[in-house]
């Protein structure tokens, strides 16, 4: 009787064993199924949805549709000497913004206060040493583009904006004023100013600075040419400063009381025409000038500055980091080497139609 209850105990054993061994195998595929499923639950999300994210009011380039492969770092080399800079900041602050929500990091960097060419290259090295994904400058002098060959030989694009060098370089694009005919237009406003006669003074920025040569020389080329009875009692040097621009003002119109016009062919035009207020010769004399910048706007108004060129500065500072954007995560290219903005003149007749006082 034992030896039978001990069999059928072994039977029983045997059976139990094979029933669970047909239970895991009849498991196994289930379990297979159950981390492949998991698997796939557990592969991270890219988070490849471009944002919808609209254009900040001023700006003119869009991004591309897409996302970069890594986050990108762009530096933007500016100067900050005189109030025109200041949109030029917030367009590229604005693009700082805009940008972020691509993964992307705007570093506003300022050059200086005092336009040289060793402050560009300086800047410019600095940049390349820490190895930027591209760059966005100002480089204004003759001697800068072997610095941004130099970033370019390196893999870092680089984007001018505001003005350049009159040499070439491997930068992708220039977005800027055409500053020759911005000239020839300042030439062709102060003939109408005059009536084809009288002294006029010139201020230019910095002797030497391609742009502000370039704009000088564009209205003496013109006025030479077709305007012979206007003269040019002097051309003087205010490195963009306001204050400076004031003191040539007063001291021309003081050796020459028949001043018709004061040319001002880049920064701080507001210091003549706040020198021709107290000197009290508004509607006597005219400033020619560019920016339609605050500072300037005022005295469109009140009528010392007779006509102002615009260079969309906003946009430039908006506009070159994001070309810079679609160019690296797209490989698109600006739609031209030269983008030349627009030349709008601001004048006392339609000051308060384009920017009405609130």
């Amino acid at each position: 009787m034992k030896r039978i209850v001990v069999l059928l105990s072994i039977l029983l054993a045997f059976s139990l064993l094979f029933t669970a061994c047909g239970q895991k195998a009849a498991e196994s595929p289930k379990t297979q199924e159950t981390a492949k499923t998991d698997e796939k639950k557990e592969e991270p999300k890219t988070g490849d949805a471009v944002p919808n994210v609209p254009l900040p009011k001023g700006g003119n380039v869009e991004a591309v549709k897409q996302l970069p492969k890594k986050p990108l770092r762009i530096a933007f080399l500016s100067f900050q000497n005189n109030p025109f800079w200041f949109p030029v900041r917030d367009g590229a602050n604005a693009a700082k913004e805009y940008l972020k929500n691509f993964n992307t990091t705007v570093d506003y960097i300022v050059m200086g206060d005092d336009l040289t060419a060793d402050r560009v290259v300086a800047a410019m090295e600095a940049s390349i040493a820490k190895q930027y994904d591209a760059i966005a400058v100002v480089p204004i002098f003759d001697g800068t583009e072997n610095v941004i060959n130099k970033a370019v030989d390196s893999g870092i694009p680089v984007f001018n904006f505001i003005a350049e060098g009159s040499k070439p370089s491997k930068r992708i694009a220039f977005l800027g004023q055409d500053a020759y005919a911005a000239g020839q237009l300042a030439g062709q406003t102060i003939e109408k100013i005059t009536g084809g006669n009288g002294k006029i003074g010139v201020i230019t920025g910095v002797f030497g600075a391609t742009q502000h040569e370039n704009r000088m020389n564009g209205a003496l080329d013109y006025l030479k040419e077709k305007v012979p009875g206007v003269k040019v009692v002097g051309k003087y040097e205010n490195k963009d400063k306001a204050e400076t621009a004031y003191t040539l003002t007063k001291d021309m119109l003081t050796a020459n009381p028949d001043l018709k016009v004061i040319y001002v062919t880049a920064g701080g035009p507001f210091g003549a025409a706040k020198a021709i207020q107290d000197m009290k010769l508004t509607g006597k004399v005219g400033v020619v000038a560019y920016d339609h910048i605050p500072d300037n706007i005022k005295y469109v108004r009140s009528g010392e500055i007779v006509a102002a060129i615009a260079q969309d500065p906003f946009g430039q500072g908006f506009d070159s980091v994001v070309y810079l954007y679609n160019y690296l995560v797209a490989g698109q290219k600006p739609p031209k080497d030269f983008i030349p903005v627009k030349l709008d003149v601001l004048t006392p007749d339609n000051v308060n139609e384009l920017y009405p006082e609130k």
